[in-house]
């Protein structure tokens, strides 16, 4: 599209102030290259002086002019004001000596411009379209720029209706979807390509374990009993045996079990602990140590300082300190051993944990690796949740692939793919009665890695959603993905930023969301009431097999 007729340009005028943009010094500088075939002058004098020039309808066309005098190049016009920087008289001789041979020229103009010489061939420019009712800006950043934390500011292009958003930087190899709950772009850059997004794999597993199990689905630890009780003494003469696999099972529930033996009569075994191979304890890959573990902590005589503290803090966050009485403790003559059970064994209790809801939170809110690993094994890996992320967003495998559960490693997955989730999850949270503000953390209320970010009065409360890190994998990766509240309105959001500095991401994401709340009227609280996450796994109970329930 070419420029319009100027309209303040009338024959013979004084002519518009010439805007100085890349365009136009190409040209000018193609003009002075012609130029200086003819006259005793360098091309770079004509380029560097082109701000005070200006452009005029001769009759002939639109000149280059520097009053009275005028050039021989036909160029388009713009009508922005430029300032004055460079006088003629600072020029020197030899620029008078380029406008002595250009007025010379004059009487050659009106010939050539009747001719069809090189130096009189029309020169096309194209501008940007003109502004529609309802617009995307497209940006394109150029290379080798930095953003003010010194990160790279790769070739991007920035697709948005806002123009503040669409002046705005994005550093590094970045991908970025804002949109509104309607589904309305607010922002877009690169949504169609893959990138890392780190820990925000854990979105996924979540949704995939949450549609599995339910919010509400507790990880039973078996207790069971091949020996016979001596009510008398407290003494069984058998084994115990401990079956499950919580992936949140610690000192606490280990004390809670040595508690709930104790109300059985139960306070000696005369045997060993067997211990099944898919048990876990305080967040421990080795069975073998997780068996250990359970073993000293059931006896307060081996017991470990950090076992004593974690239960007394679980018994304040519990909501039942009436119940719990004394320093729970059982002995073993016996060992302790990881093996197969054998199916001639009495239940004694099963010890549930917190609800998944509550788990998944906690999981959200550390970005714990484990337990997030834990969990998509559970369902059947990374594999598997991909698969159910796949089949429930329409997102293919080229948008959405992954090689662990918990995001660590080379896991690709794009802006557009992660936005589909989003809504998905959101949706089906809805159905069950539950917000992001359940399972993901909430900025400046919550502990974890949102804690310390949008945590002033201004923006606390406001931004729910989940971070990803990765310091050295794909020259460094941070991601944020989830919701934010504002005057008017909600808009779901997903950052992933690649190739760069981990702490410089995380200073662009804060700036970039406030930076969006602003444009919408500013931040406004989520509405959500902080429960601390040792409150929320205090939520344990004890079942037995004859129905009855003890616990929360």
């Amino acid at each position: 599209m070419k420029f319009p007729e100027p309209e303040k340009c009338p024959r013979r005028s004084t002519g518009c102030i010439m805007e100085p943009n890349d365009t136009y010094k190409e040209y000018l500088q193609s003009f002075a290259s012609k130029l200086a075939k003819f006259a005793s002058i360098r091309t770079s004098d004509f380029v560097v002086i082109y701000s005070d020039w200006r452009v005029e309808n001769t009759g002939f066309g639109y000149a280059i002019i520097k009053l009275p005098f005028f050039g021989l190049a036909k160029i388009a016009h713009r009508s922005h004001p430029l300032g004055r920087k460079n006088s003629m008289k600072s020029r020197g001789p030899k620029f008078g000596s380029m406008l002595v041979f250009a007025t010379a020229m004059i009487a050659f103009g009106s010939f050539a411009f009747a001719q069809t010489s090189p130096l009189m061939q029309p020169i096309t420019v194209y501008a940007q379209p003109k502004a529609s009712p309802t617009p995307l800006v497209q940006r394109t950043g150029s290379v080798g720029s930095t953003d003010p934390n010194g990160i790279p500011v790769a070739p991007s292009t920035i697709k948005t209706s806002n123009p503040v958003l669409a002046e705005t930087p994005i550093p590094g190899y970045s991908g970025v979807l804002v949109e509104s709950l309607a589904g309305n772009v607010v922002v877009e850059n690169l949504a169609n390509v893959t990138f890392n997004p780190a820990s925000n794999v854990k979105i996924a597993t979540s949704y995939a374990v949450l549609k599995t199990f339910g919010p509400a689905y507790r990880f039973p630890t078996n207790v069971w009993t091949d020996g016979n009780l001596d009510a008398s003494t407290g003494t069984l003469t058998g084994n115990i045996y401990v079956s499950g696999r919580d992936p949140v099972f610690g000192y606490e529930q280990a004390i809670e079990i040595a508690h709930e033996l104790n109300r059985l009569g139960i306070r000696n075994v005369q045997g060993d602990l067997i211990v099944t191979d898919n048990f876990a304890m305080n967040y421990s890959m080795s069975v073998t140590r997780s068996a250990d573990v359970l073993f000293a902590t059931l006896d307060n005589s081996r017991r470990s300082v950090a076992a004593v503290r974690d239960w007394t803090n679980f018994v304040a966050n519990s909501g039942r300190v009436g119940y719990y009485s004394g320093m729970p403790s059982v002995t073993f003559t016996g060992k302790v051993y990881v093996q197969p059970m054998p199916s001639t064994l009495n239940l004694l209790f099963s010890h549930e944990s917190a609800q998944m809801r509550d788990i998944v939170k906690a999981m959200m809110c550390f970005s714990n690796n484990f337990l997030s690993d834990r969990l998509g094994d559970m369902i059947g890996g990374p594999y598997a949740v991909a698969r159910i992320v796949q089949q429930d967003t329409g997102a293919t495998p080229t948008e959405f692939y992954i090689q662990t559960s918990s995001g660590l490693g080379i896991n690709r997955v794009t802006p557009a793919a992660m936005m589909k989730l989003l809504r998905v999850f959101r949706a089906d949270l809805a159905r069950n009665r539950m917000t992001f503000l359940d399972i993901m953390p909430v900025a400046g209320l919550d502990d974890g890695t949102l804690e310390g970010r949008f945590a002033n009065d201004y923006s606390r409360g406001s931004v729910v959603g989940k971070t990803g890190t990765l310091g050295q994998t794909d020259g460094g990766v941070s991601a944020l993905a989830g919701e934010i509240n504002t005057r008017d309105g909600r808009f779901l959001f997903v950052i992933f930023n690649q190739r760069g500095r981990v702490n410089g991401f995380r200073a662009f994401q804060n700036n970039y969301i406030s930076l969006i709340q602003g444009e919408f009227g500013g931040p406004v609280s989520l509405g959500y009431a902080p429960i601390s996450l040792d409150a929320r796994l205090a939520k344990t109970r004890i079942s037995y097999p004859t129905a009855r329930v003890v616990g929360n």
